[in-house]
């Protein structure tokens, strides 16, 4: 056996925990129904001002990258972002959004949106904490 770190994604590796991941749940009676997504907001130019990247899986959507280009912020692009993935998972069927965000990246913004905070992983450094989100999606 060798361990080996992979710079680059490897679609051979990808295919390999997706399966592995699908018959695990399966053998436990759970559905897997695992998908990434990004949806973005462009400027009447076609220009990527704005971006929300994630995975859903199991019964909840997760939000890993959210992020307004700094001469756009301020005019509601986040949330319009967030509503998008609510919405799209909503639709799905799917219980909740969950994320995790640094303390310097504004935590509040998350809670003015309705995100209830599970846990706060404190740091020496405050702007390092990490906070833990979830939102109940009503179906």
């Amino acid at each position: 056996m060798k361990i080996i770190r992979k710079d680059e994604p490897d679609e051979t590796v990808g295919v390999f925990i997706n399966k592995a991941f699908a018959d695990y749940a399966a053998n436990n009676d759970i559905k897997l129904n695992y998908e990434e997504y990004m949806i973005t907001a462009e400027n009447d130019e076609g220009e990527v001002i704005g971006s929300i990247t994630g995975m859903a899986y199991y019964n909840e959507a997760h939000i890993g990258d959210l992020i307004i280009d700094k001469k756009y912020r301020g005019q509601k692009i986040g949330t319009k972002l967030v509503e998008a993935v609510e919405e799209e998972y909503r639709n799905k069927g799917f219980e909740k959004i969950t994320l995790t965000t640094f303390g310097f990246q504004a935590p509040e913004f998350y809670e003015k949106l309705g995100y209830s905070l599970e846990f706060v992983r404190e740091d020496k450094n405050p702007k390092l904490s990490k906070y833990f989100y979830c939102k109940k999606l009503s179906l």
